[in-house]
């Protein structure tokens, strides 16, 4: 068994606190009763009411929660449709194209994505706001669905799909009975990974939204810059709580499916 040297505790030690600590102390602070957020001066959770007060971060959290929802979810439609077209799909006129696309935001500069897609919305007419910023998040995010997904088809036994077509099923039977569930997981994570990048994106948003639509990493950024308030911090712990709820559930999600699948097949094989 391989144990860890003391240069390794010490360097995952530090790498860790680096990452975290900062998250820990602003937790920290946004309990703080000073306005000042450099200075404590007891523990006190006002700003958590103040920051319920605050309609501008209200209505800004309400449209980065609709916004996210909806691209996540139709970044995780066709980002399923296009890992499954290249996975299944052999070879096919345009293939390489098709995959350059699909895998072109991964690399593109976010300036580079928001400034096209903004000369885009101009020339068909359309007017910036909420569905912009939604067809904006849903193309940038498709791509890190596809491989997600992409990995988990390439690892997928494709005679489960042989013999539900042997039965009787059709192709798309075959895929919602069979193939659908057993990719769930990564289907999931493909989503939340979605999810998280629309809430965390200010470049493109910045691009692309319009005096009607203020996404919260925007309205973030527009108060920051007028220096950091103690609803700052209440926020931001607001959300890492979130986010950490999140992905507790979903690793608890995908291990208890990982588990049933497991005891699946060990019934299979006793059967058989």
């Amino acid at each position: 068994m391989n144990r860890l040297s003391p240069f390794n505790v010490v360097s995952l030690t530090l790498g860790f606190a680096f990452l975290y600590l900062p998250m820990l102390i602003l937790v920290i602070y946004s309990f703080n009763k000073s306005k000042l957020v450099t200075v404590w001066a007891g523990f006190s959770t006002k700003w958590y009411g103040e920051l319920f007060q605050n309609e501008a971060f209200l209505d800004a959290a309400w449209v980065t929660l609709k916004v996210a929802v909806v691209s996540s979810t139709c970044a995780t439609i066709l980002g399923t449709m296009a890992a499954y077209t290249l996975v299944r799909g052999g070879q096919f006129f345009g293939r390489t194209l098709f995959s350059g696309m699909i895998y072109a935001p991964l690399v593109m500069p976010e300036v580079i994505t928001g400034l096209s897609l903004l000369l885009l919305f101009i020339s068909i007419g359309l007017d910036r706001g909420t569905m912009t910023i939604v067809l904006a998040h849903t193309t940038f995010s498709m791509c890190f669905v596809s491989v997600v997904v992409s990995s988990r088809l390439m690892s997928f036994d494709r005679s489960l799909e042989e013999a539900a077509l042997d039965l009787g099923a059709t192709p798309f039977a075959a895929f919602r009975l069979v193939t659908l569930p057993i990719i769930a997981p990564a289907v999931v994570a493909g989503w939340l990974l979605a999810f998280t990048l629309s809430l965390d994106d200010l470049v493109i948003a910045q691009f692309v939204s319009g005096p009607s639509a203020t996404t919260l990493p925007m309205k973030i950024w527009s108060s920051v810059r007028l220096g950091v308030s103690p609803e700052i911090n209440a926020l931001s712990s607001i959300l890492i709580a979130l986010v950490s709820v999140g992905v507790i559930t979903a690793s608890l999600a995908s291990k208890r499916q990982t588990i049933r699948m497991q005891q699946e097949e060990q019934s299979a094989a006793r059967i058989t």
